[in-house]
């Protein structure tokens, strides 16, 4: 149960730092007060009702206003992230190295010891020596 919850929590903080440096553009077409079309990383798809841009015989009188609007969400992530470059001496180098070596190996099973009397019953006794010279253990 430990370990899944340690897979989950570890699933969950990339995830975070992933979303975090990451960054994105929503951009939204709306008709009137209708969301027309919704698209992530790209431009959104126009309904076809924008207004034309003028010609050369109109000039620059519009006629209508258009009913159509863009917007766009801008999510920048994270840049600043820290990459913190560790320079060792090789005295530090080999003191972390051995560390890790013996803390590692304080973690190893040991194989259970042979024991060569389990083929083979254990001699029987002529006498009984505790009630023969009454030497008890208490």
């Amino acid at each position: 149960m430990k370990e899944f919850f340690h897979k989950i929590s570890a699933i969950v903080l990339t995830t975070l730092v992933l979303f975090s440096t990451m960054s994105f553009t929503v951009d939204m077409h709306y008709c009137g007060d209708n969301l027309v079309d919704i698209a992530f990383f790209k431009e959104a798809k126009t309904c076809g009702m924008e207004q034309m841009k003028p010609t050369k015989e109109c000039g620059d009188k519009m006629e209508e206003k258009s009913c159509c609007t863009d917007k766009q969400i801008v999510v920048e992530g994270e840049d600043d992230l820290k990459n913190t470059v560790v320079n060792l001496s090789f005295e530090q180098q080999v003191f972390l190295v051995s560390f890790v070596h013996s803390y590692y190996n304080l973690f190893e099973s040991t194989e259970a010891a042979e024991t060569p009397f389990l083929e083979r019953p254990p001699p029987l006794l002529d006498k009984d020596y505790q009630v023969l010279y009454e030497t008890f253990l208490i």
